[in-house]
């Protein structure tokens, strides 16, 4: 019997799926380059999202308990009056007194500086000990070099300063609007996929938020944990600014890993430019915390409210913080329990279930009896069956 040649079994692919990969291929690249250019936006947006989860069961109980479930839109007004009172608080509690000290340093600076000059003050015998002064006057045009090529940073900074504002308020609308619209297009999404589907997604839905507005509740249960006995220790310890180096330290805690070192750094520079005992005070003070945060605290809220286990959210956290920075470190745990959540649901909606023992071959025999490890699990598999 004769064989055919083997061109005669190939066929000529057809030009629509040749058209049809090209124009796959393009859509991609289209896509990804739209990505790219968008990026900031869409951070923003998921960003604001975030927020929107969070609050979102603020805002219900809000229009259930104290409007009579109706008017969500006051609701909406109220709650995120008060996160803007509560933002304004905030920021007034850091710019008032560094706002006083800069004026009292302003007034000091000319006899500051004339001190400095004469070799006078703490300032003026350090400048004359290290010779400063000398080298000032012999490096004047290298200094001057240095301070004109200083406005090109400058002005980076200032205009990184303008887009962070441009941000904030943007995820703040952003944020308003979900929360306020949220029901609206939920709904109406939903409403898309046949019943059976869309009360899943609903239910998946539902989880993820509650994750998420688990884990923002359990971290700032601990940033206000860290800032209380921070300024406890603060206060005790005689270290002036204590509340507001406290609350700096609540702030910083809320970045996972590195958030707290921030945080325990500035405190403890402030209690060595106090006082020597003081600084111990305070070193011994964050070392004591960081084992009962990392050991009792984190392990207890997050395991009750985002159910992830501590190496799931050390492996997100060290990922997110590479792909994003601290964005991504911030929002790398509920996008983790996310996906766990999603994972699960399919997992219990194929009803996947883990064979009694692995098997191999047509024969479906079991794979240790294969090797030749054991043959009762091979008899005992064919009596089951």
């Amino acid at each position: 019997m004769t064989s055919l040649p083997a061109d005669a079994d190939r066929r000529p692919v057809p030009v629509r799926t040749i058209l049809t990969t090209i124009g796959l291929v393009l859509a991609t690249a289209l896509l990804l380059y739209i990505v790219l250019h968008i990026r900031q936006v869409l951070t923003w947006i998921v960003v604001g999202a975030f927020f929107a989860v969070a609050l979102y069961p603020v805002v219900g109980w809000v229009q259930r308990r104290l409007l009579g479930g109706r008017r969500r839109a006051l609701a909406t007004f109220l709650v995120f009056l008060v996160v803007l009172v509560l933002l304004a608080a905030v920021i007034a509690a850091f710019a008032v007194p560094l706002a006083n000290e800069a004026t009292k340093v302003a007034g000091q600076l000319p006899g500051l500086i004339a001190d400095a000059r004469a070799g006078r003050g703490p300032i003026g015998d350090l400048l004359q000990r290290t010779h400063a002064l000398e080298w000032v006057q012999n490096n004047q045009d290298k200094i001057s070099n240095f301070a004109n090529g200083l406005t090109a940073p400058a002005a980076a900074v200032a205009s990184g300063f303008a887009t962070g504002i441009a941000g904030a308020l943007t995820v703040f609308v952003l944020a308003y609007l979900m929360v306020l619209e949220g029901p609206k297009v939920i709904d109406g999404a939903i409403n898309v996929f046949p019943p059976a589907t869309g009360e899943r997604i609903g239910r998946v839905g539902a989880d993820c938020a509650k994750s998420v507005t688990g884990y923002l509740s359990g971290n700032l249960l601990i940033s206000v944990i860290c800032g209380g006995l921070t300024y406890v220790v603060l206060l005790i310890s005689g270290v002036p600014f204590a509340g507001l180096i406290a609350l700096f330290v609540g702030i910083a805690d809320l970045l996972p890993l590195v958030g707290a070192t921030i945080g325990g750094t500035v405190a403890v520079l402030a209690g060595f430019i106090h006082s020597v005992p003081a600084g111990i005070a305070v070193v011994v003070f964050f070392v004591l915390y960081q084992q009962l945060e990392n050991h009792l605290l984190q392990p207890l809220i997050f395991a009750r409210t985002v159910k992830l286990n501590p190496l799931t959210v050390i492996v997100a956290i060290l990922i997110g913080a590479e792909l994003m920075g601290i964005l991504g470190a911030l929002l790398a745990i509920p996008v983790a329990s996310i996906i766990q959540v999603i994972l699960r649901d399919v997992w219990d909606h194929r009803r996947g279930q883990l064979k009694d023992e692995p098997t191999v071959g047509e024969d479906r025999m079991p794979a240790l009896a294969a090797d030749g490890v054991s043959g009762r699990t091979a008899g005992a598999t064919a009596r089951r069956s």
